[in-house]
């Protein structure tokens, strides 16, 4: 028997049969608005096909303008037609895929002044209020999905996903919280759904029995007066009446206060929403949301939670996904790590997307790993991310690659990411790596400092330093006393931190050190507990009767000690993390009574404790321990050395600038170097 028998079987939908129940799912790259994105789009996808996945939805296009996602953003209709989409079809079907085009009206989250809705209510992410759509207005955006739909099946896509949920027009109209018409679109569940039954039934009608009409259904909505369970059933039978071909499972509108895809939400945490609904539809059904691996995938078909499951920004991280799911190399899948930092932020600050750990996602035009023209010998120095990503695309193409690593395993600092509670996926980056590197033949010297000598007059063409950063030391009496810890020294459980804790610096590492030390609990990673654990911290209800899926009592959380976050600075805590995720870690630090102080001003550490000033007022911080996150320094002690040897070195991540501990730029700049070398 195959090791993934339901995830690799075949799915027949009657008219066609799809080779695998793997889909990869929408996902806006920001290549749609661009001159030259859709031949870009066109090979970023043909990859995936190529790569064996069974189904491919494309970016969110709207049927009209009012509809865009952002001003100037993709439209598809007679008024608008875009005939670049068939570089996409014809390279998708040449490389023997299926495509869907999604349509999706932004409805009141559109950014613009021609945003629409049910009703003129402003989104609470929105600068803009929509206008209310009139009765004939609804009738004209309803044709105009189904042919958007139409110009679709033309320009050769096998069918369309109607975005159903996460808050956008459809949902609109569906949740009485958006939905205020007294109107036939309006009031009771049964009016309230005719405009998401419409979408289908009308697409179904211009386009015919043998088209894929995949509808995205919100399963829990996650904000107040969202749908019932009751409704979800109701709407999903009548889905299927309608035409649907596939239900795809949504989560969470984009204005929720709760977390959905990004990395402090376990794995599979909402699998349950679609394993509740399976029971009452015919047609297969789509699990989806922090699904990153195949035997993740495997065990949700197998406990019959879902007939199909979606992976989406998995595909960013690696387009052989399936591929190497089908040949039995699961350790070899570069690991979606849901950091949201070159996907979603970068999507987010209007930039095209790309992927953290595989920085050529979205640029497959760009960077080429073919053979080098001359194969050199080459000396990296530091095992993190930027040194992991260099040494592979180098040896990737045909250099030989010496990589030195101090500590006793490769990671850098991934080895203390992964000890943050909710990024354990760090791990499967340094695994991969580990993988990826042994398989190209690396010459690895792992636990081995390297000195100059190990480099100079060896016959190395260049020199890689991607030796990392070492932790700045404030300039503080005090800062030697036995209270004060170093982030490392918590983050690899070198020293226990006691009850009542001070950490100076609330950049991303203290943000990290103030989740590890406030966590509650020791549930193992990807385990059932941690799921429920997340669903009880976050107040998600599961009971069938509670409108959008949220507890009466919201988010229960506690924290292990008592912790005051602190900056110099006067701005906001927390204010330069990354913005689709930062805002949920800074919430749940406050829901667990983390104090965040800014403005401040450190006087001394001493047996009292942390001494401070706050506004010009002496405050005495009586706490057990004192941990740094004051920032970081380039370590780069080799460079002088090698440079007066007139030996050729390259700078890369924190050994070249350690401002911000980044690891998307580290990784980019290292890949970017070896496709040079």
């Amino acid at each position: 028997m195959p090791a993934y028998p339901h995830l690799l079987a075949p799915r027949d939908l009657g008219f066609t049969t799809l080779p695998n129940r793997i889909i990869m799912g929408s996902m806006h790259t920001g290549l749609e608005e661009r001159p030259d994105g859709f031949e870009r789009m066109a090979t970023f996808y043909a990859e995936r096909a190529r790569g064996a996945v069974g189904l491919i939805v494309t970016g969110g296009i709207a049927p009209n303008p009012e509809g865009r996602i952002a001003p100037g953003a993709a439209v598809l209709s007679r008024a608008q037609p875009e005939p670049r989409h068939g570089l996409i079809t014809r390279a998708v079907r040449d490389a023997g895929g299926r495509i869907l085009m999604q349509v999706l009206h932004a409805g009141r989250y559109a950014p613009h002044a021609a945003a629409v809705a049910p009703s003129a209510l402003k989104a609470p992410i929105n600068a803009f209020t929509p206008r209310a759509l009139s009765a004939a207005q609804v009738e004209r955006t309803l044709d105009e999905y189904a042919e958007c739909a139409v110009l679709a099946r033309e320009h050769g896509y096998d069918g369309v996903e109607i975005m159903g949920s996460e808050g956008y027009l459809i949902t609109q109209f569906l949740s009485r919280r958006t939905n205020h018409r007294d109107d036939c679109w309006g009031g009771s569940f049964e009016n309230r759904m005719r405009f998401a039954l419409e979408t289908v039934r009308r697409t179904r009608a211009a386009c015919g029995r043998d088209f894929i009409i995949m509808f995205r259904a919100s399963l829990l909505d996650l904000v107040e007066d969202g749908s019932t369970f009751a409704e979800i059933v109701a709407l999903a039978q009548a889905l299927e009446d309608a035409g649907a071909n596939i239900i795809n499972s949504g989560i969470g509108w984009h204005e929720a206060r709760i977390p959905t895809i990004a990395h402090m939400v376990p794995r599979g945490a909402f699998t349950w929403a679609t394993q509740r609904l399976k029971a009452h539809v015919r047609v297969p059904l789509v699990a989806s949301n922090r699904i990153n691996m195949p035997a993740q995938a495997e065990a949700v078909l197998a406990a019959g939670a879902a007939d199909l499951v979606s992976m989406a920004r998995p595909f960013l991280a690696d387009a052989g996904f399936v591929a190497k799911t089908m040949a039995g190399r699961p350790q070899d899948i570069n690991t979606c790590i849901a950091c949201n930092q070159g996907c979603l932020d970068r999507i987010f600050n209007g930039e095209v997307a790309t992927c953290l750990v595989n920085p050529r996602a979205c640029r497959e035009t760009e960077l080429d790993y073919r053979a080098a023209a001359r194969p050199r010998r080459i000396a990296i120095v530091g095992g993190g991310p930027a040194g992991l990503a260099c040494a592979e695309i180098a040896a990737l193409r045909g250099h030989a690659v010496t990589l030195f690593e101090a500590g006793e395993r490769l990671g850098g600092q991934f080895l203390l990411a992964q000890a943050v509670p909710g990024k354990a996926d760090y791990g499967e980056t340094v695994r991969y790596f580990e993988q990826r590197l042994a398989g190209l033949g690396v010459d690895l010297r792992v636990g081995r400092r390297a000195i100059a000598d190990d480099l100079i007059g060896v016959g190395y063409d260049a020199v890689v330093l991607a030796s990392g950063v070492n932790p700045r030391l404030p300039e503080l009496p005090g800062i030697d006393h036995p209270k004060v810890l170093s982030y490392a020294d918590v983050l690899l459980a070198r020293r226990t931190a006691g009850a009542r804790v001070a950490i100076i610096g609330a950049g991303g590492v203290g943000f990290d050190v103030a989740e590890y030390l406030s966590h509650a609990g020791d549930a193992a990673a990807g385990s059932a507990a941690e799921r429920e654990a997340f669903l009880s911290a976050w107040g998600i209800d599961r009971s069938a009767d509670s409108p959008g899926g949220l507890a009466g009592a919201g988010p229960r959380m506690r924290a292990t000690r008592e912790l005051w976050l602190l900056q110099r600075s006067a701005g906001r805590p927390g204010a330069g993390l990354n913005r689709t995720t930062g805002w949920a870690v800074r919430l749940a630090l406050q829901l667990k009574g983390v104090q965040m102080w800014n403005g401040v001003r450190y006087e001394r550490i001493d047996d009292d404790g942390l001494h401070v000033q706050v506004a010009g007022e002496p405050r005495l911080l009586a706490v057990d321990n004192v941990v740094v996150c004051a920032g970081q320094e380039p370590a780069r002690d080799l460079h002088p050395a090698l440079a007066a040897a007139g030996m050729t070195v390259h700078l890369i991540g924190g050994a070249r600038d350690a401002a911000r501990l980044d690891a998307e730029r580290a990784i980019r700049e290292a890949v970017l170097l070896a496709v040079s070398l």
